[in-house]
């Protein structure tokens, strides 16, 4: 009560969103494997996926033909979701992400149904993930990798020296 009021200006003046703010789910349709871990591990129940099986050429001659999924449909019932986020954890593909939009109100209940264009276009706008703490530890697997690929350079500039004084 003793201090001045401030009047956010909404329409014209959008707010400063704390960075990890839940606004709506994109989706990154390329990593999807269909493998339905988040529609059922969501407590709403409000994931609706559909796919079909398609058959792969072997790879190589003699190989085997190989079988995979193909996503036909995925939508999510934001009047269904709780934005728990579940669905985004279980992801063991990294498909689904956060996206602080949150500007997607409709006039009628059954246009909260987003189907997977509406969820890919929102994935343009999901922010990049931290900067890694620059104390922290390296990865494993880019220490290895970073290992190897000195090795593979400084075996090569032997050859290219080595050939070069021939």
């Amino acid at each position: 009560m003793t201090r001045k009021s401030h009047t956010a200006q909404y329409p014209e003046v959008q707010p400063d969103l704390p960075p990890r703010t839940r606004g709506v789910i994109g989706l990154f349709e390329e990593n999807c494997t269909v493998c339905m871990l988040c529609a059922r591990e969501c407590p709403d129940w409000c994931i609706y996926i559909d796919s079909h099986k398609e058959t792969v050429p072997p790879a190589a001659p003699g190989g085997r033909e190989r079988s995979r999924n193909v996503l036909d449909r995925f939508a999510i019932d934001f009047s269904l979701c709780m934005y728990c986020g579940i669905c985004i954890e279980v992801c063991p593909f990294d498909a689904l992400f956060w996206s602080p939009e949150f500007e997607y109100a409709e006039t009628d209940i059954r246009d909260l149904t987003h189907e997977r264009d509406k969820l890919r276009e929102w994935m343009w706008t999901v922010p990049a993930p931290p900067a890694l703490d620059p104390g922290a530890e390296e990865p494993k697997e880019i220490a290895a990798a970073r290992k190897t690929a000195d090795k593979l350079a400084s075996e090569l500039e032997n050859r290219t020296g080595q050939e070069g004084d021939a």
